[in-house]
């Protein structure tokens, strides 16, 4: 019987290449999370570093940071309670994804006390751990570290993610009071294959690009491309963005937002999500745009080659998916 193959998952060999990935784990976790094994499987040239945390937070902030002036990681992913840890490695582009930025607090919100089990298999072969009045006011003093250094450049190498149907954590307000890059994705608080793919990934690729000194080609895409006369996404459209994505910069291109586009951040939100994060430019000189292509259904003669959609060529997004791919990047 043929495997089925999952249809999100896809590998970026390009990426983070030789580099190294520090993931630390959320609470009751271990390194041997499913999460671990999916940023493998998509970075395979990237070496993935995921110790399995003490219980203890002290322990487990002096074996981060014991890692980190060893290993000197290129990236460090934290989720959950390793968000909260991750922030205060300082010194390293990091993503925290639905940070415990309160961990004390969500602890006892979500009745974390007591015997607890852990959801991963660990190194040391250990199965359950005990939470107390005393753990818990460690954690408390834990995350009262948490916003100690943040500076300028700090601010800048520092990605928060948020999923808008986490039930677990509530830390969105308190991040963005001190970082600007606070961006809400479509997911719960357990990342899957999917939100994985559409939501970190883009802020992976972001972040190598600008390591590397990368620049790719930038597609402009106008925002009356997008939808039917309902609202709803164009067939094939968010399927092409995010295979676009792979190869080019995307832009998003609405009229101003007193205009009768003005509720398409809302829109962007809902249907591309992540991608379209500080990438949507509002003007009404569309031909003043300075890139490599414009996806536009209006014949848009500008600086950036047209791309006319819905003419015969271009009839449909699969025709321009289709045209992309024969370029190859370029």
């Amino acid at each position: 019987m043929m495997e089925q193959q999952n249809p999100y998952i896809k590998q970026f060999p390009e990426l983070f290449k030789g580099k190294k990935i520090l993931y630390v784990h959320g609470f009751g976790s271990s390194g041997q999370s499913g999460t671990v094994s999916r940023i493998r499987e998509v970075l395979p040239q990237a070496e993935v570093m995921a110790p399995d945390l003490p219980v203890h937070p002290q322990e487990a902030m002096d074996l981060l940071k014991k890692v980190c002036e060893q290993e000197q990681p290129d990236l460090v992913i934290g989720t959950s309670m390793g968000g909260m840890y991750a922030e205060q490695l300082h010194g390293y582009d990091r993503i925290l994804v639905n940070p415990a930025l309160q961990m004390a607090d969500t602890m006892k919100e979500h009745n974390m006390m007591g015997t607890q089990h852990f959801s991963n298999p660990r190194q040391d072969g250990v199965q359950d751990f005990f939470v107390d009045k005393a753990l818990v006011k460690e954690y408390r003093e834990a995350t009262e570290q948490c916003f100690s250094q943040v500076t300028a450049e700090e601010q800048g190498r520092v990605w928060g993610l948020f999923g808008d149907e986490d039930t677990t954590v509530h830390t969105f307000d308190l991040f963005h009071e001190h970082y600007p890059t606070a961006i809400r994705f479509h997911g719960e608080h357990r990342m899957n294959d999917k939100s994985f793919m559409h939501s970190v990934m883009p802020v992976i690729r972001w972040i190598d690009d600008r390591q590397e000194g990368r620049e790719r080609p930038i597609i402009y895409i106008d925002v009356n491309t997008l939808a039917d006369g309902y609202g709803k996404p164009l067939s094939s459209s968010q399927k092409t963005i995010r295979t676009l994505l792979e190869n080019y910069q995307l832009y998003f291109v609405a009229p101003s937002e007193n205009s009768q586009y003005g509720d398409v951040c809302n829109w962007l939100y809902a249907y591309v999500n992540v991608p379209a994060y500080a990438h949507t430019v509002f003007t009404e000189r569309k031909d003043l745009l300075y890139g490599d292509y414009l996806i536009d259904a209006d014949k848009t003669e500008g600086m950036a080659t047209l791309i006319q959609f819905g003419t015969d060529t271009f009839k449909t997004w699969d025709d321009i998916a289709e045209y992309f791919s024969r370029l190859g990047g370029q």
